[in-house]
């Protein structure tokens, strides 16, 4: 596949902040606490937990992926898998859970968010649920969880857990986060679940990325209640506690207005402008994920004009704080342009593509 190709395969997916996303830091890798996705987004997270055996088993990899797909509805409401290869009912490969999520009270920046989580578990045919409450100050935020399973791992009776967590944001970007979970009346082999990990915003993007321990297999409501296990044949067929696993979390979301064009042909992208709407000195073409003229000089007082030949959507954002102001979304077809008073050399960008940029000389 050519780089432009794929460039712009990436581009699909990778979405400006302003859009939404997942813009707060304020999950720990065990809980979802009340966060939901934007209405006409489908999320995507890719959960992977990696088990190394000690040295006496050749130092062995077990793999725990975990998949969450969750499609954003009005009214604060999700609906929602997730799938993973391992499963902690008895017997059983895969585990499956169906669940929808609706946030009651709150929001992004209300200091107090509760939602409720209905779920149904596929594999132990298991009535499950989750009533979650957020709490955020400044740059923390404190998660509590109450759940409760009709048939927890496939077996009777009916179990409840609780879950707590925490997340310090040091900056926007980066985060450290930590829960613990347990059964309110564990056996003998239902441990506490706990997990400890930073999590980053990727600059530019709507993606989050995360590192992280855990002795959890399984990131289902039930599968995050306890320390995980799990069937190996290294040293013969046996039940392996999960002590301490090691992890990344990646997120994806899936804005399906950026795949209005593929659909609409012609009409459906409005011009933007800015400054005044005379005729421009120049025009750049935005193509390929590339302004096709980096570089262009024009006279004081002068107009440049960007036009967007993208399926996908940029900006021009000055680098320079005493430069123009910068442009919003600029969809496909549509055209942004900036009046030069002063002279000068104006650095500038695509916020969503930072690897965009272009410079105008104002002679």
């Amino acid at each position: 596949m050519r780089p432009r190709a794929l460039g712009l395969l990436l581009g699909l997916v990778a979405v400006p902040l302003a859009l939404g996303g997942q813009l707060r830091l304020d999950r720990t890798p065990n809980l979802s606490g009340t966060w939901v996705v934007d209405p006409g987004v489908l999320q995507f997270n890719f959960l992977h937990r990696f088990y190394v055996f000690p040295a006496a088993q050749q130092h062995a990899v077990a793999n725990f992926p975990t998949f969450t797909f969750a499609l954003g509805l009005p009214a604060r409401v999700n609906l929602g898998t997730r799938y993973s290869t391992h499963s902690e009912t008895p017997d059983h490969g895969n585990e499956i859970e169906l669940y929808g999520r609706w946030r009651v009270l709150g929001g992004p920046t209300a200091p107090v968010a509760v939602s409720v989580t209905p779920a149904w578990n596929a594999i132990a045919r298991s009535a499950d649920g989750e009533l979650s409450l957020d709490w955020t100050h400044a740059r923390y935020t404190l998660s509590g969880a109450v759940r409760g399973m009709t048939k927890p791992f496939g077996a009777k009776p009916a179990k409840a857990a609780l879950a707590g967590g925490a997340v310090i944001r040091l900056n926007n970007y980066v985060a450290v986060a930590g829960d613990v979970a347990s059964f309110l009346s564990p056996d003998s082999t239902q441990k506490a679940a706990w997990s400890a990990g930073i999590q980053v915003v990727i600059p530019g993007s709507p993606h989050t990325f995360s590192l992280h321990a855990s002795n959890v297999t399984v990131n289902t409501i039930e599968g995050s209640s306890k320390r995980g296990s799990f069937s190996s044949k290294q040293g013969g067929v046996r039940r392996v506690a999960a002590n301490v696993l090691y992890g990344f979390e990646f997120t994806i979301p899936f804005h399906f207005k950026r795949f209005a064009p593929w659909f609409h042909s012609g009409g459906g992208a409005k011009a933007v402008a800015a400054g005044e709407p005379g005729a421009a000195a120049a025009t750049v073409r935005m193509a390929q994920l590339k302004f096709q003229a980096d570089s262009i000089a024009i006279g004081a007082g002068q107009i440049v004009r960007w036009v967007n030949a993208d399926p996908l959507e940029h900006t021009v954002t000055f680098d320079a704080p005493d430069a123009p102001p910068g442009s919003p979304l600029i969809p496909m077809g549509g055209s942004y342009g900036v009046r030069f008073d002063k002279p000068g050399a104006y650095t500038y960008h695509c916020t969503p593509h930072p690897f965009m940029k272009g410079v105008v000389v104002v002679k």
